[in-house]
């Protein structure tokens, strides 16, 4: 039996073995607290959505929904989950549909249909008022699932989200076949390579556990299932931008930024000199915040992608200050 992977900080990720192979549902990879399910169906499929539950010690009345990225799911917000459930927050981390521990149904993907999947788990649990952090591709669902139910998202928490500018006016349009072919190709050098681009200033070790996971998956028989999936995602992001309705939004928002962070979906695809003038989050963060009514920027100097992993102390001290 392969070696579970723990996910919890006093394992260090050198600790983590990185030739295991993954199942494309995660299987073999344990999350720091107990994972359910949430049978759903659509378009004729029927699939589970997982998600954790985590019930603070002593409560104090509230809720919060974490939304992970494209590349990730539920595993990478522990920090997060910890620090909030010691404030007394009800915390609920869904893996969405097609990632993490969920199902990789073949079905139309759509901002819309993930935030009905995840008011549906709302509903489920009796959940009637909650604040949202979306974190990259998360903060484009956060965005729209606050569009579609403003009247019980207390809060909408955006940290470094995509789609802070419309990428089909700038990234070469492909299909999403040309994009699966693209995602057959996934080895552990090609996610460490665009990890340490992308989403982190400087690479350090305690990182490696998400390369570990991300590119463990890619060795599984059933991977051309998962990057089908993922292709389908990518699109999903291309064809449906959140940016023209910021505006729109009715809910308080709180918008975190690392202003090194260059995040392009569909970045391989640009001239290098495209790749300067787009993804610049040190000029996006202050644009979108301009848009929204009310809004609020937090901005941390030196921080690229992912806060809650580059800088978790600051970024969790802003957080709870702004929940």
């Amino acid at each position: 039996m392969k070696t579970f992977l723990l996910l919890a900080l006093l394992f260090p990720a050198s600790l983590f073995a990185q030739t295991d192979t993954l199942s494309i549902t995660l299987e073999n990879v344990r999350y720091p607290y107990p994972v359910s399910f949430i049978n759903l169906q659509s378009e004729g499929h029927d699939f589970r959505m997982a998600y954790m539950d985590i019930k603070p010690v002593k409560s104090n009345g509230r809720s919060i929904l974490l939304f992970h990225g494209k590349n990730f799911a539920g595993y990478y917000w522990t920090d997060v989950i910890k620090a909030l459930s010691a404030k007394g927050y009800r915390v609920i981390v869904p893996d969405q549909v097609g990632f993490g521990k969920s199902s990789k149904p073949f079905i139309h993907y759509s901002f819309h249909l993930l935030a009905r999947f995840n008011k549906q788990l709302l509903d489920t649990l009796g959940i009637q008022k909650v604040s949202v952090l979306g974190h990259s591709m998360g903060g484009m669902l956060a965005t729209r699932f606050a569009l579609l139910y403003p009247q019980i998202t207390a809060k909408l928490l955006l940290e470094d989200p995509i789609g802070l500018e419309d990428y089909r006016t700038f990234v070469p349009y492909i299909t999403t076949e040309e994009q699966y072919k693209t995602e057959l190709k996934t080895t552990a050098e090609s996610v460490r390579k665009y990890y340490q681009s992308s989403y982190f200033p400087e690479w350090k070790p305690e990182y490696e556990y998400l390369v570990t996971i991300g590119a463990g998956v890619a060795k599984s028989a059933d991977f051309p299932r998962y990057a089908k999936v993922s292709a389908m995602t990518f699109t999903m992001i291309y064809e449906q931008p959140v940016v023209y309705e910021f505006a729109n939004l009715k809910v308080p928002v709180v918008l975190f930024i690392g202003l090194e962070d260059k995040t392009i979906v569909g970045k391989a695809l640009l001239s290098k000199e495209l790749q300067a003038t787009h993804g610049q989050y040190k000029i996006l963060g202050k644009k979108t915040a301009a848009q929204i009514p009310g809004a609020k920027l937090i901005e941390f100097e030196g921080a690229g992608h992912i806060p809650h992993i580059q800088i978790k102390d600051k970024f969790l001290s802003s957080l709870i200050e702004n929940l």
